[in-house]
């Protein structure tokens, strides 16, 4: 989408479409596709985590100093290279912020996932609703949400491990280090 800047708009228009779908309405309508169970609820998953995903890595791409890409085109760099080499890199942090967005909302709706066959969490929460116990319904939404905010945590750790800040206090610091030896 970087490379062709006319199709940016109608790929992200794609994904906010899925993102627009109710949880529930998807997987129902996945269920002429992929049938009852996990398949539906993974290819769901993946429709819901393509938005904030494509989104960030887009931005982030797009965001990163000019007068850099320049720099590695005048050093001689193919495209390829200033992508991987260049672009990415630099775009990481946001591209992992899409990427912490994306799981917390994904495991959340994974709980969803039960009610079309496809297990976990869900399980309990559906249980309980239908005993009306919200002591099961509270075994199934507690792992959950300790999961969504672990998972943020440790993403959000990496976030900030991957930003040129961090990189070059770490660059830094195993400079030194090899100069004292």
């Amino acid at each position: 989408m970087t490379r062709n800047e006319k199709i940016a708009p109608y790929v992200i228009s794609v994904a906010n479409v899925f993102q627009t779908i109710p949880s529930l309405a998807l997987l129902g309508f996945l269920i002429f596709i992929f049938g009852i169970g996990n398949d539906n609820a993974i290819c769901a998953l993946v429709m819901y985590a393509m938005l904030p995903v494509l989104q960030n890595t887009y931005t982030g791409i797009k965001n990163v100093d000019k007068a850099t890409v320049q720099a590695a085109k005048g050093m001689g760099m193919t495209n390829f290279q200033i992508l991987m080499k260049v672009q990415i890199p630099l775009a990481l942090p946001v591209i992992i912020s899409g990427v912490r967005v994306a799981s917390v909302w994904i495991i959340g709706t994974a709980a969803l996932a039960a009610a079309i066959g496809g297990g976990g969490l869900g399980r309990l929460i559906f249980s309980g609703l239908s005993l009306i116990r919200d002591e099961i319904i509270f075994a199934g939404a507690l792992p959950a949400t300790l999961l969504a905010l672990l998972t943020d945590m440790v993403l959000k750790k990496f976030q900030k491990y991957t930003t040129p800040e961090e990189r070059a206090k770490r660059i830094a610091k195993k400079m030194k280090v090899n100069f004292n030896h």
